[in-house]
């Protein structure tokens, strides 16, 4: 809607189960968004520490913060008329998911709120069911697009699936 570019940012590993929070976010021109001293504003990465004070309150902060490992790869905006209009301005995220936390945490598509063209910083889960165990996954998804029709697009690399996911009202 906006002509705004976006992004989604896997972020750095080995800093907890919790941080930092992966996330979306427009791109701005002349923005820093820390890396690789700097994380969400102006949290210090301890591997660097005091090696770059002046940028400590340069950092952009993002968008939409996600959960801290999830990972994700890929995000489409939702420009189709198959789905009911309220997803029409939303983008979609493909979370490939964690493979280095305590408890797994992605794979899963996930769907990003807009209102008016802005972010609300909400998300919710859109496509689930990727996680057999804390052992084992059978889909790891990767990209996101909308077809022609309408259509989502979903690509996962756990298997190798592509998925086309289309909006039934429930009626027979």
């Amino acid at each position: 809607q906006t002509g705004a570019l976006w992004c989604v940012v896997n972020e750095r590993d080995g800093l907890g189960d919790n941080v930092p929070f992966e996330y979306a976010t427009t791109v701005r021109q002349g923005a820093f968004y820390g890396w690789p001293w700097y994380y969400i504003g102006a949290n210090e990465d301890p591997r660097h520490a005091g090696a770059r004070p002046d940028l400590a309150g340069k950092v952009t902060v993002p968008d939409v913060l996600m959960q801290a490992h999830s990972a994700p790869l890929n995000i489409a905006f939702y420009d189709g008329k198959s789905f009911p209009a309220k997803y029409r301005g939303d983008a979609f995220v493909a979370l490939h998911g964690s493979w280095n936390r305590g408890v797994r945490t992605g794979y899963k598509v996930v769907r990003l709120k807009f209102e008016d063209g802005k972010p609300t910083g909400e998300y919710e889960d859109f496509a689930t069911g990727f996680v057999i165990s804390d052992d084992d996954v059978w889909g790891r998804p990767v990209g996101v697009t909308v077809a022609k029709d309408g259509a989502l697009i979903l690509t996962e690399d756990g298997n190798g699936t592509i998925w086309r996911v289309t909006y039934g009202d429930g009626r027979s």
